[in-house]
C-alpha cells in the first residue's frame, strides 16, 4: 500500500492525507531536543502544523500532554485531521494564521512551530512571536525549527540556494536570521535561550517568555 503523495502547502489533491516528505527525515532528530524541551504535563499548541505528520508522530510519544494542531490552509486542516483521527490526546486542529492578531487559542504551556517563517511572509513571523507572548505563560517555551542564518557563521551553500529558490517563488519569503528573530521574540516579552545545531544545516530555537 502505497502513503500520500510529496505535497506542497497551499496544493490541493485527491488524497486528504497530505505528505510533507521533510517531516519523516527531521522527526526523530526533533522529537530528542523535544524530549528535553516539553513540559511533563500541559497543552503544546503547533503553529503551522502543515500535513499533520509531525503531530502525528510526536503525540503518542508524549501521552501526558494535549496537543492542539493549527494551520491557515483548509488543505491542511483537513490532513491533520485525517492524520490524528482517533488520538485521544490531539484536539481537532484549528485555523490560525501567524500573523493574525487574535488566535482562536488563549492559553498554552508549550508552543511549537517547525519550517514555517521562511515559507511566509515576515509578518508571520512577527505575528507568531505576539501570539507566543499572548498563549504563553512565563516560563514557557516557544520551539521553533528550520534553517536560519547566523551572524558571523558561514551559511550553507545548500541554504543559500534554498533560500533563492524561495525568493524566486515569492519575495516575501526567505530564510530569517537568528538575530532578527530574537529582536522580533523580544518585542514581545520572548527570549532567546538556546539555539540547538540540527542535522542537514537547521537550527532549533528556542525562546523563553518572561
Amino acid at each position: 500500500m502505497t502513503g500520500p503523495a510529496p505535497w506542497t502547502p497551499g496544493e490541493a489533491g485527491p488524497d486528504v492525507r497530505k505528505h510533507a516528505p521533510a517531516t519523516l527525515r527531521n522527526r526523530d532528530a526533533i522529537l530528542i531536543e523535544l524530549r528535553a524541551l516539553l513540559p511533563a504535563s500541559g497543552t503544546v499548541l503547533e503553529v503551522a502544523s502543515g500535513s499533520g505528520e509531525h503531530i502525528a508522530y510526536f503525540a503518542p510519544l508524549f501521552p501526558a500532554l494535549t496537543w492542539q494542531p493549527s494551520d491557515p490552509d483548509a488543505a491542511a486542516l483537513a490532513s491533520i485531521a485525517a492524520w490524528t483521527d482517533g488520538m485521544a490526546n490531539v484536539r481537532p486542529p484549528v485555523r490560525i494564521d501567524a500573523a493574525a492578531p487574535q488566535w482562536p487559542v488563549d492559553r498554552a504551556d508549550a508552543l511549537f512551530c517547525a519550517n514555517m517563517v521562511h515559507i511566509a511572509p515576515w509578518a508571520a513571523s512577527t505575528g507568531l512571536m505576539a501570539g507566543a507572548g499572548r498563549v504563553l505563560a512565563a516560563g514557557a517555551l516557544l520551539i521553533l525549527y528550520g534553517p536560519f542564518v547566523q551572524d558571523g557563521v558561514e551559511t550553507a551553500a545548500s541554504n543559500l540556494a534554498f533560500d533563492r529558490s524561495l525568493k524566486d517563488r515569492d519575495a516575501r519569503w526567505g530564510l530569517r536570521s537568528v538575530a532578527a528573530m530574537a529582536e522580533a521574540g523580544a518585542a514581545h516579552g520572548l527570549s532567546l535561550t538556546e539555539r540547538i545545531e540540527m542535522p542537514a544545516n537547521n537550527l532549533m530555537l528556542v525562546f523563553r517568555r518572561q
